[in-house]
């Protein structure tokens, strides 16, 4: 008689939160977002996490965090080594509330582990390594207002610590949700 009360109210409990869950994704908007991507603040290539602060809209502040994967020169032995970058920034998306068009424009800083020159082009006296670069997005923004499959691409420059511009294009895809 346990076991089946037990049964009775595992059923139960699941049946309510699968219709809370239902029914909470009815009136959600899609507002946070996973994607790949290629260039842009990872460097080479990078996973990211996407949110909006408001989870009203998929429009307005949110913030962007991510694992990337960089190869360059590091500290003083001036060996090309392969390791990991985090890229962290804020950002802002524009669009009308029916459209699947938006504009992305962000600020932030990509963590390095280690110094490390990312663009050098030869001259070994005037190496440049750093902990941490700094970037800008313009992205345009291809995301479905329910959630779905999505897409990015646009300009996202590079700055070290040095001031050094590198323009840099970036292309990502990935899922809203």
């Amino acid at each position: 008689m346990k076991k089946l009360l037990l049964v009775l109210i595992a059923v139960m409990s699941l049946v309510l939160i699968l219709n809370l869950s239902l029914f909470a994704q009815d009136e959600k908007v899609a507002h946070k977002s996973f994607y790949s991507e290629i260039g842009g603040p990872g460097v080479l290539m990078s996973a990211n996490f996407d949110s909006r602060f408001s989870s009203d809209s998929q429009f307005g502040f949110g913030y962007r965090v991510g694992i990337g994967y960089l190869y360059g020169e590091y500290s003083n032995d001036y060996v090309e080594r392969a390791y990991f970058t985090i890229p962290v920034g804020l950002n802002y998306i524009f669009g009308k509330p029916d459209s699947v068009h938006s504009f992305e424009i962000g600020t932030g800083t990509t963590l390095l582990p280690r110094k490390a020159e990312i663009y050098y082009y030869g001259n070994s006296d005037n190496k440049k390594l750093s902990y941490a670069l700094g970037f800008f997005t313009f992205m345009y923004r291809r995301t479905p207002e329910g959630g779905g499959f999505s897409w990015r691409i646009g300009l996202t420059p590079l700055i070290d610590r040095y001031g050094d511009i590198f323009p840099m294009g970036s292309f990502s895809i990935g899922f809203i949700f």
